[in-house]
């Protein structure tokens, strides 16, 4: 049986919690919207797997991981997508570090995406309507966070929640890319 699954980028624990506030604050403002009982992060990819090849995909995350180096991120700014997201944006240091790291598992892991991000962000709402996001515009105005991404999440979709749950964590290691040496 084939399951969905999530790598994502998890900020701080005091962000999660940040954001979780600013959620119930635009669930004050405008009711129910998409995304709004998800847990922050950023998204990397989304992809389904058996849980027989999952093993194989977890080793291939983990030698990845092995290479990357920790990346500090700030959250300086607010952003939209046509399709109705509001969004926390990092600053243009921490979206320049953040894409060679999302694009180091798009480019390594030998699975079949169908989705995946080039844009760093950390969605608030998705799918609001041109109102719904006028009024999370004015709600939000500023913010000024920061944290250190030293790693990534594998998630699965919990069908019965209709929410991606963290199943293993793996951990940057900043460790040294082998190369492989040449004969002559």
């Amino acid at each position: 049986m084939l399951h969905r699954y999530s790598i994502a980028i998890n900020p701080s624990l005091e962000l999660i919690t940040t954001i979780k506030n600013m959620k119930e604050q635009l669930a004050t403002e405008v009711g129910w919207f998409n995304s709004k009982n998800s847990i922050a992060h950023i998204t990397i990819c989304e992809f389904e797997s058996s849980e027989r090849d999952l093993e194989r995909i977890k080793k291939q995350l983990e030698r990845i991981c092995d290479t990357i180096t920790p990346v500090p991120v700030k959250l300086d700014d607010f952003g939209t997508f046509p399709n109705g997201a509001f969004y926390i944006a990092p600053d243009t240091d921490s979206k320049e570090a953040l894409q060679p790291v999302m694009k180091s598992f798009h480019n390594a892991l030998l699975v079949k995406t169908f989705h995946h991000s080039d844009t760093p962000h950390i969605s608030i709402a998705r799918k609001l309507t041109p109102e719904n996001l006028i009024k999370a515009s004015q709600l939000f105005t500023s913010i000024n966070e920061s944290f250190l991404c030293n790693g990534i999440v594998l998630r699965m979709l919990d069908m019965q929640l209709k929410q991606f749950r963290v199943i293993d964590a793996f951990e940057f290691k900043g460790l040294p890319k082998e190369v492989q040496g040449s004969l002559f």
